[in-house]
């Protein structure tokens, strides 16, 4: 291999290590960890075997030109030594003109190599892009293709076949190790975590170094904890806006290091071979941080199918070019047509490579997560009194109580008992608003407390989800398919003071692959005339409206409605300062849709000046006289109406010697409003009336004054300031938690014409719980029983969203932080979760040595399609785990620190078999006592038959639920721990199932869910029909069946 040949394969190679990771050997989280635990195998994959396989393909069509040219200087030597021209030696002649021959025609083996590793590195490198493959369609130079299928108008976007993964409000834990030691980077308090305060151009967070306090003494801004260093930062807005904070943390954390971390001093050092100028290894992390924490990244969705497509167009366009290929030569066409194959061949193989890595990606993103934890907050009239001594004993619930409801200021009178210390059970009989929240309580606390309440499902009145909303929707997807009334989102708008992280020069595309794919999610949850409702203003308005049309197709469109919240508009705007919104309303299919009757404006009103029993009405003409709806447009409406001589009778029915009134105007043929069909139905109780105007009758229908709905809300209630921001203001005590709250008038306006009173509300951009809020006020106004489904990722969600929900369950009315009325309290129970994240995931892998040395013995076939996957299987879901289900544990980033964390088995499994949860016990445990001969045979039951006792130190611990599954069986799901003695594991199995299960009268299930193998069917009675299904299977094929 020549030198020019080397040097494009070591730069083909570098751009391999690059895309693959590989550079970042030093890097200890995330995909970096797992590539580098087989980094080894791979690099020697890349930098060894694929040029092998290039020299394989073209050595059969081409020659070692170097030997020739060797061979023809000796000639020349020779005969220059001897004194004579060659041509006077017959013999060095002869050989001399057949070399010759033979170099003019053949093709040099490294010339051909440095070929294909440039066309292979040209490839590669014009799609990755920081880490993600775009899939830009190459048509030609600068020219790009996208997929049209004959469409009117097509809206397309670079990264329309990638998944967005929204890590915004994530702040890790950054590890890299270097000389051996591991050093750690960690984020103390991520305000953008704590509040939504969006950054600007004005305020702009910046990574600046944690400064201590003596509130935190724990924490230390550098420290060294057994042996690796915990460097601590702080993620908010500066006071010295004019400071460069990268360089002023790089010169902080050197000069520490160089004064009292001196073990660390290799830190400082210039890193070896940087691509980059020279930088020291501190320097080039901290930079990374800080890119890691500010860019969303993508997961291609089939990155196999888009390269391979793309590396054959660019062969055919780029690398075959007919006139090369001269059919007089076929030694030179064939050489040519080896290179073409080592370029597909080669390139095939990195193809397969990185599409394994971006499939076992794409695998964890779409693995539906763990439930990490389940909390409920229930109003004390729903909670039973013989809790009532366990609660007043909490201290952590009574602080909460003095903090969010103030009430250590109700006084006692004759009729009133007021706060005391310690609280009293006649307190809380009298304050059944107040609002208990299980997380300050223990484990048998709370599930002592959920196994209470009958129907528990039915009687939830609200899901809280804190999770990112891919994870949180498809999660749902079983349980609550079809089964949503209604949606509202306000997403973020994308505009400098609410700009979602993004690639550069990939902003608005990385915000329609956000919102593209959430929607088309959330389509699965509701039915055929579910109105859905997206609030956005004027930055993707256009990009936002051609999505819905494409998606829902335009004639769904309902309308676009401007509301006024902002009537003082902004100062700083360029030219017209903005003050409107939009809602853009579309139907999943808009012929079964209905807006509900609402109240309308006064100024409307006016024109409603007729009134019968059922209500205010006026008259309106009943052709629609717009091009649009011609006879030609609308034929179905083209029909003749017949009315009486005297004008009282209206029908569709023919009568001679009536009048035949058809749609027409002095400007042409036009429609009715309605299909004959609709005009016979409509037709009764005086709906028509005719009149002779000018000579021809005319025809009237009535329109009533709630079927009139304005498109431009100007009213002052949907102001933002006043009834969002400082509603928030009132309720919190304090400004500043929340940037831009919407108006929870305007949210509730939006249920009130879309959701029906006992539906589900489902808000996938929650932020400070603005839909909640409204979806409770309407219930506490009408009686209703909407239910409301919130998903938000943000920190806040602990510090906004949830107190909200709990204070506007408690009361409507607040001031300063307190309640103004307290009978104005709502009966409710709401659960809130929080879900495993994709990051979490990625924490958790590990990949198994024992199958790596085994399969490696397959080859390069495994490595290249099946290494990480097959080797990281065990560790996505551990099912020798479920042995012991109360304690499954994971690896969870938890403020910005990983911990192992006991994991919420049962709630999980409920979600992905959709189970609707009547009721469910709290975990109960048994030691097992085995029966002697005569016991057993007495009960008609078997040797090795145990009895069980409660003791809650006994090995055996049993949780049941009962439920229905989304196609209507019954179920019973059966948790338990199961010992390495499988036999007395069952045998303790089968006296559960017999004697102290919830309710052992009722045996009329389906399917029983059990985990781990059992022989529960031998219990099964001959009027019985219920079958039973292991867990494990099942959890298993219903957390992957759409990631595999």
């Amino acid at each position: 291999m020549n030198q020019n040949t080397n040097e494009k394969l070591n730069r083909f190679i570098n751009l391999l290590e690059e895309i693959f990771e590989l550079d970042k050997a030093d890097l200890d989280f995330g995909i970096y960890r797992i590539m580098n635990i087989r980094r080894k195998e791979i690099m020697k994959f890349l930098s060894e075997d694929l040029p092998k396989k290039v020299k394989e393909t073209l050595t059969p069509f081409a020659q070692n030109t170097v030997e020739i040219k060797e061979r023809l200087s000796a000639i020349e030597r020779q005969a220059a030594e001897l004194g004579i021209e060659i041509s006077a030696s017959p013999k060095l002649a002869e050989e001399y003109a057949r070399l010759k021959s033979q170099l003019a025609s053949g093709t040099d083996l490294s010339s051909l190599e440095t070929d294909v590793y440039l066309a292979l590195y040209k490839f590669f490198s014009r799609y990755y892009d920081e880490g993600d493959f775009i899939s830009k369609r190459r048509y030609k130079e600068g020219v790009y293709a996208i997929p049209y299928e004959g469409e009117e108008v097509k809206l397309y976007w670079a990264n329309a076949d990638q998944y967005y993964i929204k890590t915004t409000e994530n702040f890790r834990d950054y590890t890299f190790i270097d000389n051996g030691k591991k050093v750690h980077f960690r984020l103390v308090d991520a305000t953008t975590e704590k509040n939504n305060n969006k950054e600007t151009d004005t305020s702009k967070r910046e990574f600046m170094l944690y400064k201590e306090t003596p509130e935190r003494p724990e924490l230390k801004t550098i420290e060294e904890i057994n042996g690796e260093l915990v460097i601590r930062f702080v993620y908010d807005i500066p006071n010295d806006k004019k400071v460069n904070w990268f360089q002023a943390n790089l010169a902080a954390i050197s000069d520490a290091i160089a004064k009292k971390f001196k073990d660390w001093y290799h830190l400082l050092a210039l890193v070896p071979g940087g691509k980059k100028e020279a930088r020291t290894v501190l320097e080039k992390h901290l930079s990374a941080y800080v890119a890691k924490n500010t860019f969303d990244y993508f997961i291609h969705k089939d990155l196999r199918g888009f390269l391979t497509r793309e590396l054959d167009f660019f062969i055919k366009s780029e690398v075959i070019h007919l006139d090369d290929i001269d059919t007089t030569d076929e030694k030179r066409a064939d050489s040519y047509l080896a290179k073409v194959r080592a370029i597909k061949r080669v390139g095939k193989i990195i193809i397969d490579f990185l599409a394994q890595i971006e499939d076992f990606q794409k695998k964890l993103w779409l693995k539906k997560k763990f439930v990490v934890d389940t909390n409920w907050c229930i109003t004390l009239d729903r909670v039973d009194e013989k809790f009532y001594p366990e609660i007043i004993e909490n201290e952590a619930q009574i602080a909460e109580w003095r903090e969010m409801y103030a009430i250590h200021e109700i006084e006692g009178n004759l009729t009133t008992v007021g706060y005391s210390e310690p609280l009293t059970i006649e307190f809380l009989r009298q304050n059944k608003n107040l609002v208990l929240d299980t997380r300050h309580f223990s484990a048998d606390f709370k599930e002592r407390l959920i196994a209470s309440i009958d129907n528990l499902d039915e009687q939830t009145g609200g899901l809280l989800i804190h999770s990112e909303n891919f994870q949180a929707l498809y999660l749902l997807l079983e349980k609550y398919q079809r089964k949503i009334g209604c949606i509202y989102i306000d997403p973020p708008y994308n505009t400098k003071t609410s700009e979602i992280l993004y690639k550069n020069g990939y902003k608005d595309s990385s915000w329609l692959s956000l919102i593209s794919e959430r929607i088309a999610l959330a389509d699965q949850l509701i039915p055929l005339g579910t109105i859905v409702t997206t609030a956005i203003d004027h930055a993707e308005l256009y990009n936002l409206g051609k999505f819905l049309d494409e998606f829902y197709d335009s004639e769904n469109r309902i309308a676009i409605v401007t509301v006024q919240h902002n009537p003082k508009g902004r100062n700083q705007a360029e030219f017209f300062s903005e003050n409107t919104e939009y809602l853009l309303f579309y139907a999943k299919g808009k012929d079964q849709a209905a807006f509900n009757d609402v109240a309308i404006d006064e100024d409307v009103k006016e024109t409603f000046t007729e009134q019968d029993e059922k209500g205010r009405f006026r008259w309106e003409p009943y052709i629609r006289a717009r091009s649009s709806w011609s006879r030609e447009n609308r034929p179905d409406n083209w029909y003749p109406i017949y009315v009486s001589k005297d004008l009282k009778v209206i029908t569709s029915e023919y009568h001679e010697d009536y009048y035949e009134v058809y749609p027409i105007t002095n400007t042409g043929e036009f429609s009715w409003k309605n299909i004959k069909p609709t005009f016979d139905e409509l037709n009764k109780n005086g709906y028509f009336k005719a009149e002779i105007e000018n000579g021809k009758i005319v025809i009237y229908h009535q329109y009533r004054e709630n079927q009139v709905l304005k498109n431009l809300w100007i009213d002052k209630k949907y102001q933002s300031e006043f009834n969002g921001t400082n509603l928030l203001k009132d309720i919190f005590g304090e400004s500043g938690l929340f940037s831009y709250p919407k108006s929870v008038y305007a949210v509730e306006d939006v249920i009130k014409l879309s959701a029906p009173p006992s539906g589900i509300i489902l808000d996938y951009f929650a932020g400070s719980g603005t839909t909640g809020h409204a979806v409770l006020n309407l219930n506490r106004e009408d009686g209703g029983n909407r239910k409301y489904i919130l998903i938000e990722m943000g920190e806040y969600f602990h510090t906004v969203t949830l107190p909200r929900m709990k204070k506007v369950i408690y009361s409507a009315d607040w001031k300063r932080g307190k309640p103004q009325n307290r009978n104005t309290g709502i009966s409710h129970i709401m659960k809130y979760i929080s879900l495993e994240s994709y990051e979490d995931t990625l924490s958790n892998i590990e990949l198994d040595d024992d199958k790596h040395q085994l399969a490696m013995k397959l080859g390069d076939e495994y490595m290249i399609h099946y290494m990480f996957d097959y080797e990281a299987k065990d560790s996505m879901l551990s099912l020798d785990a479920f042995n012991a289900p109360f304690s499954y544990k994971l690896k969870i980033i938890e403020n910005n620190e990983t911990k192992l964390k006991t994991v919420d088995l049962c709630e999980t499994f409920n979600y992905l078999i959709g189970l609707s949860v009547i009721r469910q016990s709290a975990t109960a445990w048994f030691k097992a006592v085995r029966l002697i001969e005569e016991e057993w045979k007495r009960e008609g039951l078997y040797e090795g038959a145990v009895r069980l006792e409660r003791d809650n130190s006994g090995e055996y611990g049993f949780k049941q639920i009962e439920g229905r599954l989304p196609d209507g069986r019954r179920a019973l799901v059966i948790w338990r721990t199961i010992t390495s003695d499988l036999i007395q594991s069952n045998a303790a199995l089968d006296s559960y199932f017999t004697k102290h299960r919830i309710n052992p009268a009722d045996r009329e299930f389906d399917v029983i869910y059990v985990n781990g193998d059992n022989n529960l069917e031998n219990l099964r009675l001959d009027d019985e029909n219920w079958k039973v299904q292991r867990i494990e299977p099942v959890f298993r094929e219903k957390m992957f069946e759409e990631a595999e």
